[in-house]
């Protein structure tokens, strides 16, 4: 089924629950009612033993029944969570409940149950074209709530229908004053808009609009894969320039020490040490000095040193009489 045409849907829907809950008939009333018509029946059948006449018989189950159905039809009891829009010969009467009260049967009529809970509809525009002309397919989800019953019930035909139909108007309205990238980045600033726009719309109704969220953003699948391609592009970019700033700072941190050794050439030598020492920490290990470094450091006498500690190394020596056991 089309979701364009899902408020038609719910509105069919609201009109067959209200036909069948206009008789909002408690148990209470039917409890009463069968009473009475038991009432009838035992009070009929213990005067006929008795010998009265059909005629009284007759006339006191009709009364017996009638009476039943009175109590049936005029008890109504209406839910903590709603209030029932009674009618007397077509004029407003008023609001009753919410708990057990009374109708005159024929004379009032209760046309209307109005829940003032928190109700949830769910509204969604397609195909709907941004201002930048791109289609694209939202879901949102409306947050109301019926502060009014006498207007929701008097002011407009179906409040819940109405209700859809106005907040997927003011949906489609929106996106068409809106671009694709405020949209996917501007949701919090589109559900207050939203909201601001349906409560305007519903407040004449009786109904107020606590908060509208937009669920999902659907976009064509072209659009989306050059979207991703440009994100892509984006993030290389962003690393390629972060690996220069990145090079930029090793080079100016290297320029800092180099004019600290100029100017101290005992830590420069202290330095060179140092390296050499950490690569001569593993046995075996080679370590490859520039020549200009060694005469400008003076670290000959170093590497004669290091050459002369490798050849004084013993040899290993052979285990003793490897014959014997």
């Amino acid at each position: 089924m089309d979701k364009r045409i899902a408020p038609l849907e719910t509105k069919r829907q609201t009109r067959k629950a209200a036909a069948v809950d206009t008789m909002h008939l408690s148990s209470i009333a039917i409890f009463v009612g069968i009473v009475f018509y038991l009432a009838a029946i035992l009070g009929a059948v213990w005067m006929d033993s008795a010998g009265v006449g059909d005629t009284i018989i007759g006339i006191f189950v009709v009364v017996m029944i009638l009476v039943g159905m009175y109590f049936v039809f005029a008890i109504k009891v209406a839910r903590q969570w709603e209030k029932g829009v009674v009618l007397r010969l077509g004029r407003f009467k008023g609001l009753r409940g919410p708990g057990i009260f009374w109708v005159v049967p024929i004379i009032d009529s209760v046309t209307r149950w109005i829940d003032h809970r928190v109700m949830v509809s769910s509204f969604n525009a397609e195909k709907t074209l941004t201002r930048d002309t791109v289609p694209v397919n939202l879901d949102a989800v409306l947050f109301w709530m019926v502060w009014d019953a006498e207007k929701a019930s008097l002011e407009v035909e179906d409040y819940k229908s109405a209700i859809a139909w106005a907040a997927q108007t003011a949906l489609r309205e929106i996106i068409g004053q809106m671009t694709l990238a405020d949209i996917l980045v501007g949701r919090s600033k589109m559900d207050e808009v939203l909201q601001k726009i349906i409560d305007e719309r519903t407040t004449p109704w009786g109904v107020t609009v606590q908060s509208v969220e937009i669920r999902d953003v659907i976009i064509p699948s072209d659009l989306e894969d050059a979207m991703s391609r440009q994100a892509q592009a984006e993030r290389e970019r962003q690393a390629r320039v972060i690996l220069g700033e990145s090079e930029e700072q090793i080079a100016h941190s290297f320029a800092q020490a180099s004019q600290s050794y100029i100017t101290n050439p005992t830590a420069l030598h202290l330095r060179a040490m140092n390296m050499l020492f950490e690569g001569l920490k593993e046995r075996g290990a080679m370590v490859i000095v520039p020549a200009s470094a060694i005469d400008s450091m003076n670290l000959g006498w170093l590497s004669g040193m290091v050459a002369l500690a490798h050849t004084a190394q013993p040899p290993a020596t052979p285990p003793e009489n490897p014959g014997k056991e």
